[in-house]
């Protein structure tokens, strides 16, 4: 379980008054699915806040312990039916393309082009396209959105 100071907890208390419950346990109680969507929540927004339908206080008290355990989360505030955990996001993972360059950059493409007359083989061309070009059914190179040219430029003679 992770422990936070009285003064970050607090800071995370007066974040978490404006943020909805993303989880719900219901009648079922803790079940791994529960846990599992907890786990997500966690990672993508750090901060959660979590509704615990059922009128046993102690069986609550019991619940935000074992989430906080098994989850490694720190525990935030317990109002009612409300729980309020923190963790801190994992780090994202960007997507890497498989030559180790990052982004949308150039990038080969093969043209297939059937025979004007449909009896001899089909042309093959490998072409380099930038991130922001595409590739028509005819084989073309086109830009996927036109620049856009500023009235104010243009009346100015620039």
């Amino acid at each position: 379980m992770l422990k936070l100071t009285p003064s970050e907890r607090s800071a995370l208390r007066a974040e978490a008054h404006a943020l909805n419950p993303i989880v719900i346990i219901g009648e079922a109680g803790l079940t791994e699915p529960v846990l599992k969507e907890i786990d997500s929540g966690l990672d993508a927004h750090g901060l959660i806040k979590v509704r615990v339908f059922g009128d046993d206080r102690e069986a609550r008290i019991g619940m935000y312990e074992t989430i906080c355990d098994k989850l490694g989360a720190a525990p935030v505030q317990h109002i009612g039916k409300l729980l309020v955990m923190y963790r801190a996001k994992k780090e994202a993972v960007k997507e890497v393309r498989n030559d180790g360059k990052k982004g949308r950059g150039m990038r080969e493409v093969t043209i297939v082009k059937p025979s004007p007359s449909g009896t001899k083989r089909p042309s093959v061309t490998k072409v380099m396209v930038k991130g922001n070009e595409r590739v028509t059914q005819g084989g073309s190179i086109k830009r996927a959105k036109p620049r856009q040219t500023s009235a104010k430029k243009s009346s100015l003679g620039q």
